[in-house]
């Protein structure tokens, strides 16, 4: 090694060591943070000196003016909301809506506000889909649909009336949301490290599946893993069995078998269906998540199921 790497080396463990002397974990996985950028710079207001913050990001720019420093943090934060209903009969209502606000390096936000809603039915493999797509308030993107077996079921048929009416052809083997999440629940409980499928969801316009490729951790046992103490309902989790999960989402191709992801899920899965510990993965940044309140619903009932109406006499 030479004399230049060596010296690196040494000044890297001196900075190490430093980090650990003031208590400071330098490879922290959890990092608490008191401020996004964007709250940050508005606490600071037009006072020279403003209260002291803890952010989190990526450092897009570093000026040092002797004993001053300048920096520009680029990050991001938001909140998803997730409530999915089900029948004992195989149908499944879906509503999510995924709230960010990124804060570019001259420290302007923009929200961007995703709402989707679908209804799905397992027996009859449908779905019907809507997506509506909001930057700081604005529409940008919408679409809405339905998706099912085409000709006696040899493809999957599309019809699409937002943005425009459309129809459009996929495989016939499309999986969708929630009949994905059972398969990977099958998949792991069978002791399967890999599952594949083409997915389909409603999103990017509605015209378009991505083939994706899941990785199946070891099954922690009820108990063995632990949510945060403060989520509601977590001891329900804490005794269910559970898996870490990837999943790699890919444009579909012959000439892509090497390419690249277009995006990456990772997340613990439990055997009920509930996720914690989302991390998201576009490339060119990536989102951290955590489970922050549970609330179970009770499960529907098929219309055979349903009690019968009075009858008025």
């Amino acid at each position: 090694m030479s004399d230049e790497a060596n010296f690196l080396l040494k000044a890297r463990r001196e900075k190490l060591a430093a980090f650990e002397a003031q208590g400071i974990a330098p490879f922290a996985y959890h990092f608490d943070r008191t401020h996004d950028a964007h709250t940050a710079v508005t606490a600071l207001g037009d006072d020279e000196e403003g209260p002291t913050v803890r952010v989190a990001g990526r450092i897009v720019s570093w000026r040092g003016q002797g004993k001053t420093i300048f920096a520009h943090v680029a990050d991001m934060s938001g909140r998803m909301v997730y409530e999915m209903t089900g029948t004992t009969c195989g149908e499944y209502a879906q509503n999510m809506r995924f709230v960010t606000r990124m804060t570019n390096q001259e420290g302007v936000a923009q929200v961007n506000d995703l709402r989707t809603s679908s209804f799905e039915e397992l027996a009859t493999h449908r779905l019907r889909f809507s997506s509506s797509q909001y930057e700081n308030q604005k529409l940008a993107e919408a679409s809405q649909g339905s998706a099912g077996p085409g000709n006696g079921s040899s493809f999957t048929e599309v019809k699409l009336t937002k943005p425009a009416k459309k129809t459009v052809k996929l495989p016939s083997d499309i999986y969708f949301p929630i009949q994905h999440s059972l398969a990977l629940v099958q998949a792991a409980r069978a002791g399967h490290s890999q599952f594949t499928a083409n997915l389909y969801d409603g999103s990017d316009k509605g015209e378009k599946f991505y083939e994706t490729s899941a990785v199946i951790g070891p099954r922690a046992g009820p108990g063995s893993v632990q949510v945060p103490s403060g989520v509601t309902n977590g001891d329900k989790l804490n005794a269910t069995a559970s898996w870490p999960i990837a999943i790699g989402y890919f444009e579909p191709g012959p000439t892509r078998l090497d390419a690249l992801p277009t995006y990456e899920l990772s997340f613990r899965f439990y055997e009920n269906g509930v996720s914690s510990r989302l991390y998201i993965d576009y490339g060119d940044f990536a989102i951290r998540g955590e489970l922050k309140e549970l609330t179970f619903l009770d499960a529907g009932k098929c219309a055979a199921e349903a009690p019968p109406a009075p009858v008025k006499r």
